[in-house]
């Protein structure tokens, strides 16, 4: 039942609606200063400049992937660029499978690495030898279980460089498949790339995606590479961007066609398990950093459970209700303009259940993180 605004005076009443109006004008912030930057976002008219690249992709037991994905690497529509491909100690014919593609492909290096039970983090290793033996000053990562988009993807990526330019973010959906588990990993990529994508837009940058990445030698070696991380399992990505972007520094490949698509978990178990191997990084990210992204979804909480507590007390009904439909219109129409040219537009709808779905299920993730540490992944 709707009732009369009426100040309930300094009551809980009171105190949950200041916290749900604080919570409320967060999110104002963080969808004016962040999101609404990503929405409006418009596609280069010509692309100008376009140096000589080397392309990086470290593969470990990959031969399907290599025979099914390097060709599209191989053909791209631009003028002069080098693939490089480390074979990270694999024994299941990648090896084969790479050399009778070298045979073939005169701008393709192939570099083999022996399998060492003692290098926990392989990956880190490959990448590192791949730079150092790459022939251009500028690089493009990405990995054996991803495809471009198209034969314009390199252009799209590589054409960001400029001489302020030496680090660029893309974007690196998962192919889109039946059932809930596909339409919830391809929601929760287009989640975090809505925040670094947009944060990185408002000179934030904190994180990218190794899958689709791209920058110089010379940023590479400024932050002395991985040495600062080689510990950690992961974070060959998200650290280096951490330690490395900056507002002048960094820039974003957003359009389709500079897109590369990876193949979906297909089961709950590896998913989870994907997650928290993800999710070991970002206690290592700069403080600024971890505060704005503890902020945003701690304000999401607030929000939703001081609306549910107000509207089940019958307390400031129009007022929260009016605020509620306010915010979820904002994020319908800044969402769309975004899902729309990220290629998700599918998952709008879905949007205010996965949002919340997400708030408690990394959570999960976090906290079995705290008490079993995910497997190094080699």
């Amino acid at each position: 039942m709707l009732t009369p605004l009426q100040p309930p005076g300094w009551n809980t009443e009171m105190i949950v609606l200041i916290g749900f109006g604080l919570a409320f004008l967060i999110q104002l912030f963080y969808y004016g200063m962040f999101f609404l930057r990503l929405a409006f976002w418009r596609k280069p008219d010509k692309i100008r400049n376009l140096p000589p690249v080397s392309v990086i992709i470290c593969a470990k037991n990959e031969a399907k992937n290599i025979q099914q994905h390097l060709p599209a690497i191989l053909e791209q529509d631009y003028p002069n660029y080098q693939v490089v491909v480390v074979n990270d100690g694999s024994w299941d014919g990648t090896k084969e499978v790479l050399q009778r593609f070298e045979a073939e492909a005169p701008h393709l290096h192939v570099i083999h690495i022996k399998d060492s039970p003692r290098d926990k983090f392989s990956k880190k290793r490959a990448l590192t030898l791949g730079i150092k033996e790459a022939m251009h000053e500028h690089l493009v990562l990405t990995d054996a279980d991803c495809f471009p988009a198209g034969n314009q993807w390199l252009q799209g990526m590589a054409g960001g460089f400029s001489s302020e330019t030496s680090l660029i973010l893309g974007y690196g959906p998962y192919a889109r498949r039946k059932g809930l588990l596909n339409a919830l990993i391809r929601f929760d990529t287009f989640y975090i790339a809505l925040q670094y994508l947009s944060f990185g837009k408002a000179g934030i940058p904190y994180m990218g995606v190794g899958r689709n990445l791209a920058y110089t030698k010379t940023l590479f070696y400024s932050v002395g590479g991985f040495k600062s991380n080689d510990h950690i399992a992961s974070g060959d990505d998200d650290l280096l961007v951490n330690q490395a972007g900056n507002r002048n520094n960094t820039r974003m490949a957003l359009s389709q066609d500079a897109h590369t698509i990876s193949q979906p978990e297909t089961t709950w178990k590896n998913w989870w398990r994907q997650k928290k191997r993800h999710l070991t990084t970002a206690h290592h990210y700069r403080f600024i950093h971890k505060f704005l992204l503890t902020l945003y979804p701690f304000s999401i909480i607030s929000f939703n459970a001081g609306f549910v507590y107000l509207l089940i007390r019958e307390s400031w009904t129009w007022t929260i209700l009016i605020a509620y439909l306010v915010r979820l219109l904002l994020q319908f129409v800044i969402f769309r303009r975004i899902m729309r040219y990220l290629g998700q537009q599918d998952l709008l709808l879905l949007t205010p259940v996965f949002e919340l779905f997400f708030l408690v299920f990394n959570l999960l993730v976090y906290g079995s993180n705290l008490i079993a540490k995910p497997k190094k992944r080699r």
